[in-house]
C-alpha cells in the first residue's frame, strides 16, 4: 500500500484501469449486465452487504442477470445520487481489520434512481420484467409497523398520502403496490420482496405491511399479492459505519481514488436466506451465502446479541462521553456488561445449526472492538423507539416466562431512559433522532427517576408495564444512574 501516493484518480468507468493495482476492480463487462434486482434504500450497509455478494457473484459466474437498479426514496438520498451518478454507480468498498486495509470498487450497481427527480422511472423500473427481486434497507422506522399491535400504522402521514394518490407515491409500500399492480395489468409474474433490514421475521412484516397497505387500495390486488408475491425471511450482518469525510480522505490519501461517497466495514460478514423466490434467484450459495428453509434461529440470534448489545453500548457509551464504540469497549466495566447481557439473553435462543454460541459471543466483542472501523455512538442509537421492541423486548419477554434473569436487559433499558434525558453525565446535549423524540425526551425529563411515564408508551412496551419485576429493576438501575452515575452503578452491579 502506498501512503505517499501523490496522484489521485477520480472514480468513474474510464479510470477504473488506471487505480492503483493494490485495489481490485470489476473484471466483468458490466454493460453486460441486466438488473434483475431493484434495490430500495441504497446507503452504507447494502453497499458494503447485498451488492458485495452480488459483485463476487458477478465475478464468479457467467450469469448477467443479476445487477442492481438502486433507489433513493428520500431528499437526504440526494448526496449518494449525486456521488454514484457522477462515478458510473461505482464506489469504492474498504474492508479495515486491527492489521490492514482493503479496498475494491465495486461494480453491481449499475443504475441508480432517485425517487424525487422521477416516481414513474422508479415504478417503471420495478414494473419491468427483468426485475425480479425488490430488496429493501429502509431501516425499522421504515415498515410504518405499529410494535404494540403488529398492524400497519394507517394513519402515518406517508401511508395516508399513497393511499390517495396511488400514482404518486412518496413511501416503499406505495412504489411497490404501484409497480405491482402494473404487472398484474400487463400479465407480468410478480417479484419477490426481498427485506434486508433487522426485523425479526422481516419477511413477514413486510408481507404483512404491504398487504394490508394494498388492500387499503385495492383489495383485488391485495388478494393477488398474498396469493403470488414471495417474501422470504433473512438475516444480514456486517458492522458498517455511516461514512465520514475522515473515511473519504482516508480512500484518497491510501488508495489514490477520488470517490465521493466510499464506504468502509468490518472484514466479518454473513447473510442467511430463507430459499423462497417467486421468480428466480441468483446462485447465492455460490458465494457464501446460506440458505435455508428456516431463517428464524439465526435472526434471533444476531438480533438478540448483536443488535441489543448495540443499544447497551451506544446508551452508556453517550452518557459517559464517548464517540466510537472501540472507545467504549476498551472500558472493562462497560464491556463485562455487554457480555452479561449478552450471557442473560442466550437462554432465550434457540438451537443455531452450524453456530457454537460461544464462540460467536467471543467474535462479537472482538468486532464491536475493532479500532479500525471507528463506529460512531449515534448511530447504534438512531431510530431507537424503533429498535428496542425488536432487539430487546422479545427477549425480556422470553426471559420473564422462563423465569430467567432480566438484570442487564433492564440495565439496557434504564441506560435509554437515561440517555432520552437529552443530556449525557457531563451535562452536553445529546441530540435524540427518533420519530418520537418530542413525547420521549418529554416523560423522560419529566418522569425522572420513576420510568413509569415511559413504560405506559404501550406502541413500545405493549404489555411489559404489567411486570412489575421488570419495571422494579429498570427503576433501580434508573434511579442508580441518577444517585450515582453509570459507573459506579456498573461498578456496584459487577460484584454481584
Amino acid at each position: 500500500m502506498n501512503t505517499h501516493r501523490t496522484a489521485v484518480t477520480k472514480l468513474n468507468e474510464q479510470s477504473l484501469p488506471h487505480l492503483p493495482d493494490t485495489v481490485q476492480i470489476p473484471k466483468y463487462d458490466r454493460h453486460q449486465v441486466t438488473n434483475g434486482i431493484v434495490h430500495i434504500g441504497v446507503g452504507g450497509f447494502h453497499r458494503a452487504h447485498q451488492a458485495l455478494y452480488l459483485d463476487n457473484y458477478l465475478h464468479q459466474t457467467s450469469d448477467r442477470h443479476w445487477g442492481v437498479c438502486g433507489i433513493g426514496l428520500l431528499e437526504y438520498d440526494k448526496k449518494m445520487r449525486d456521488a454514484l451518478q457522477s462515478q458510473n454507480c461505482l464506489y469504492t468498498l474498504v474492508e479495515r481489520s486491527p492489521e490492514s486495509d482493503r479496498a475494491r470498487v465495486i461494480g453491481a450497481i449499475t443504475k441508480y434512481l432517485f425517487a424525487p427527480d422521477d416516481r414513474q422511472a422508479v415504478i417503471n423500473a420495478m414494473v419491468d420484467p427483468k426485475c425480479r427481486i425488490v430488496s429493501l434497507t429502509i431501516t425499522e422506522a421504515g415498515y410504518y409497523y405499529i410494535e404494540g399491535t403488529g398492524e400497519l400504522d394507517v394513519n402515518h402521514p406517508t401511508i395516508q398520502h399513497d393511499v390517495q394518490y396511488p400514482n404518486e407515491p412518496i413511501g416503499v409500500f406505495g412504489f411497490l403496490t404501484a409497480a405491482l399492480s402494473q404487472r398484474l395489468q400487463a400479465g407480468y409474474k410478480p417479484f419477490t420482496v426481498l427485506s434486508c433490514d433487522n426485523l425479526q421475521g422481516n419477511g413477514k412484516i413486510a408481507q404483512k405491511m404491504l398487504i394490508s397497505f394494498a388492500q387499503l387500495q385495492d383489495p383485488e390486488l391485495a388478494h393477488w399479492v398474498a396469493e403470488n408475491v414471495t417474501f422470504p425471511n433473512n438475516m444480514v450482518d456486517r458492522i458498517t459505519p455511516a461514512t465520514t469525510p475522515a473515511d473519504v480522505e482516508m480512500v484518497r490519501t491510501q488508495f489514490g481514488i477520488e470517490d465521493g461517497f466510499p464506504v468502509v466495514a468490518e472484514p466479518f460478514l454473513q447473510w442467511v436466506i430463507e430459499d423462497n423466490f417467486c421468480a428466480g434467484r441468483p446462485d447465492w450459495e455460490s458465494v457464501g451465502v446460506q440458505m435455508t428453509d428456516d431463517v428464524h434461529p439465526y435472526e434471533m440470534m444476531k438480533i438478540r446479541l448483536l443488535n441489543a448489545s448495540h443499544l447497551l453500548i451506544g446508551c452508556l457509551g453517550t452518557l459517559v462521553g464517548y464517540t466510537y464504540v472501540h472507545d467504549v469497549m476498551a472500558d472493562p466495566l462497560i464491556r463485562q456488561a455487554v457480555d452479561r447481557l449478552m450471557n442473560e439473553v442466550t437462554p432465550t435462543l434457540q438451537p443455531v445449526p452450524g453456530i457454537d454460541l460461544d464462540d460467536y459471543k467471543k467474535t462479537l466483542i472482538e468486532r464491536f472492538a475493532n479500532p479500525k472501523i471507528r463506529d460512531q455512538l449515534p448511530r447504534l442509537c438512531l431510530y431507537s423507539s424503533a429498535k428496542i421492541p425488536k432487539f430487546l423486548l422479545g427477549s425480556v419477554r422470553d426471559a420473564l416466562n422462563q423465569n430467567g434473569a432480566v438484570e442487564y436487559m433492564s440495565l439496557a433499558i434504564a441506560a435509554w431512559f437515561r440517555y432520552l434525558k437529552g443530556q449525557d453525565e457531563q451535562g452536553n446535549p445529546i441530540p435524540i433522532d427518533d420519530a418520537m423524540a418530542d413525547v420521549l425526551t418529554q416523560r423522560a425529563n419529566t418522569g425522572g427517576s420513576d420510568p413509569h411515564s415511559l413504560f405506559e408508551l404501550t406502541e413500545i412496551f405493549g404489555d411489559l408495564s404489567q411486570s412489575s419485576h421488570f419495571v422494579k429493576t429498570v427503576a433501580k438501575h434508573l434511579q442508580n444512574f441518577d444517585q450515582l452515575g453509570v459507573k459506579e452503578t456498573l461498578a456496584q452491579l459487577m460484584q454481584h
